[in-house]
């Protein structure tokens, strides 16, 4: 280390009582981190690319420094999801900071390594105040049984008033309309539900059948629309 000359010829002060930097909560316990292995957690990122065309969610379930678990969701940029298969790959096994100077490929998966970044740095994981952090499965437990993200589309013109395309219960099949045309209830198809079934040795139509469902009054309806057709 070297030092200029107007520091070598201060005279030496001395520095009174040092204080630790300030405790956050890591999975139960309160710690003062300094080094990035005192790390772990579970949470969440989002971030989107300069033109915004598209957004990215990362989950990461985080031991002692290290990444042993993520989960990436991609939405609005067809580019984007090679980016994430490839991400997935290439971050587990790095410490968290590692994983933030990597090129993740797609901006908004970068943003989204950065966000969460800070989220652990600060102690803000959704593990804070849990004792022994989330189990490594945790994140894949957020898709549920079908292991498929929740995805909404929903498109409106002034001139033509709005369609439902796809709703957190699934894929929307039809539109019910009252006597007013307003919607008042939707059909709709789990897809992963639907997929489980043909997986399973089902028929294509009659595991679409047992995957099929209703939002709403659908059944009181005057009249339905396909949203993609009409």
């Amino acid at each position: 280390m070297h030092y200029s000359s107007e520091i070598q010829s201060m005279c030496p002060i001395q520095r009174g009582d040092l204080h630790a930097s300030a405790p956050i909560p890591i999975e139960g316990r309160m710690i003062n981190p300094k080094e990035v292995i005192a790390i772990s957690g579970l949470s969440h990122g989002v971030g989107t690319c300069a033109p915004q065309q598209g957004a990215a969610k990362l989950t990461l379930n985080v031991k002692e420094g290290i990444i042993e678990e993520a989960l990436i969701e991609t939405i609005g940029c067809s580019g984007m999801t090679q980016s994430a298969a490839m991400a997935a790959e290439i971050i587990t096994g790095k410490t968290i900071l590692e994983a933030m100077n990597t090129d993740l490929v797609c901006d908004a998966i970068n943003v989204a390594m950065r966000e969460i970044f800070l989220q652990f740095a600060y102690g803000r994981t959704q593990s804070a105040f849990s004792e022994g952090g989330l189990e490594i499965g945790a994140a894949l437990e957020d898709l549920g049984q079908t292991q498929r993200s929740q995805v909404g589309t929903s498109y409106g013109t002034s001139a033509k008033g709005v369609r439902y395309m796809e709703i957190a219960e699934g894929y929307v099949t039809q539109l019910g309309l009252d006597e007013n045309n307003e919607v008042i209830g939707y059909e709709y198809v789990n897809l992963g539900k639907m997929m489980k079934a043909v997986s399973k040795g089902f028929q294509a139509d009659e595991a679409m059948k047992s995957a099929t469902g209703k939002y709403g009054r659908f059944d009181d309806a005057v009249k339905t629309i396909n949203p993609r057709e009409a």
